[in-house]
């Protein structure tokens, strides 16, 4: 396996600088692109935000990876000041071995926030790493497998009471596996599920919310459940059963540039038959940073953080986070929690809307015989 190493830069999209002959000549920092960006004022037009990252990376499996991630920040009705930011988030990575990375996401906030809409295309060629089910995973165990997936979701909710939502949510998923290398753990241990499926979900979700604003947010409370179940259409190993996810926020405001936030997410899959791929995963840029995604999966997951976030000027932030976690089946008896730690730094890209870049460095568990495990983070939205 290679190192990915990847290579971002912004590339920021607004309005048109116009040039001519004034009697005095303006500083490029007077510029309204510019100040657009660097300016510690916010725009009183309540006007959209966009912005886009290119990436460049390398690793053996993959060879040269290339692309664009954006998000476009905006107000369904600008005449509206309580509504909250709505956000369309675009990211698309290909590689000189022909693998594909496309995602499409939205997250729709109408008039007077009586409805909250949420939408996912995706189509992903891409490999991952295979390190067998359970929590004590060996890193010497990894193995590369190629993965196919399609998944459309949708989500609607609207509001029944005071901050209180209920809504309806369906999804479907195909997944397509093959063994990168004959001999690995991926081929040996047969996982169920181990060429593939599809399932269609349908559920329903309740959601109770009273934070200040869904971007960057310094108090409040978050608390959603969902509950999704699988008929299992077309037998043999395709996913029969129900998925329930709750995720838990409250944000409390130390100063007036200081915030403590707590985030507890559970998620478990239980029915007649569970293929490996709706396997609960740890890991990532949202929960438990420091660990790849997916070294420990099982048929549930609990998971806990906490994040001090300082923002000491309008565009420039910083915050340090702690949390741990465990995948498990059969119980809490069976959980082995482990760390994660870090901080990073955040780039208020967007005033109007409190959009940030998140640059985080994530610390994991040292198993013994193998180095620390951590990581870089690059995202276009806060972890929770």
């Amino acid at each position: 396996m290679g190192v990915i190493l990847r290579c971002l830069f912004c590339l920021v999209i607004g309005g048109t600088v116009l040039s001519g002959f004034a009697q005095e000549r303006k500083s490029i920092w007077e510029h309204k692109l510019i100040k657009r960006f660097i300016s510690s004022e916010k725009d009183s037009t309540r006007s959209a935000g966009f912005v886009v990252v290119p990436a460049l990376g390398y690793a053996q499996e993959t060879g040269l990876e290339f692309g664009l991630a954006g998000v476009y920040n905006f107000y369904l009705n600008k005449a509206d000041s309580t509504i909250r930011t709505s956000n369309v988030t675009f990211i698309g990575t290909f590689t000189t071995e022909r693998q594909t990375n496309i995602k499409l996401e939205s997250d729709i906030w109408t008039t007077g926030n009586r409805y909250h809409y949420i939408s996912e295309l995706r189509f992903r060629n891409f490999p991952f790493n295979f390190y067998g089910l359970g929590n004590e995973t060996a890193a010497q165990d990894e193995d590369v497998v190629l993965m196919q997936l399609i998944r459309i979701r949708l989500e609607g909710e609207r509001r029944v009471a005071a901050n209180y939502y209920a809504g309806l949510n369906m999804a479907y998923e195909r997944f397509a596996f093959s063994d990168k290398e004959a001999g690995g753990i991926f081929e040996n241990a047969s996982p169920y599920g181990q060429r593939g499926g599809y399932h269609l979900l349908f559920g329903f979700s309740q959601l109770f919310d009273t934070r200040n604003r869904n971007t960057y947010t310094t108090d409040g409370y978050y608390a959603r459940a969902k509950y999704m179940y699988s008929p299992g259409f077309g037998g043999g190993s395709n996913f029969q059963g129900s998925v329930v996810d709750i995720d838990l926020r409250g944000f409390f405001p130390l100063s007036g540039t200081l915030t403590l936030g707590l985030n507890a997410h559970y998620k478990t899959s239980f029915g007649n038959r569970i293929p490996f791929y709706v396997y609960q995963e740890l890991g990532g840029d949202m929960m438990m940073r420091g660990y790849y995604t997916g070294r420990y999966r099982d048929r549930s997951l609990l998971a806990a953080q906490s994040e001090l976030r300082y923002r000491f000027h309008p565009r420039v932030g910083m915050a340090g986070f702690v949390g741990t976690g465990s995948t498990f089946s059969h119980g809490l008896a069976h959980a082995r929690f482990v760390p994660s730690f870090g901080g990073g730094l955040r780039y208020f890209f967007d005033l109007e809307h409190n959009s940030s870049i998140r640059l985080d460095y994530g610390f994991g568990e040292q198993r013994p015989g193998e180095k620390r495990q951590g990581g870089f983070y690059l995202s276009l939205s806060e972890a929770f």
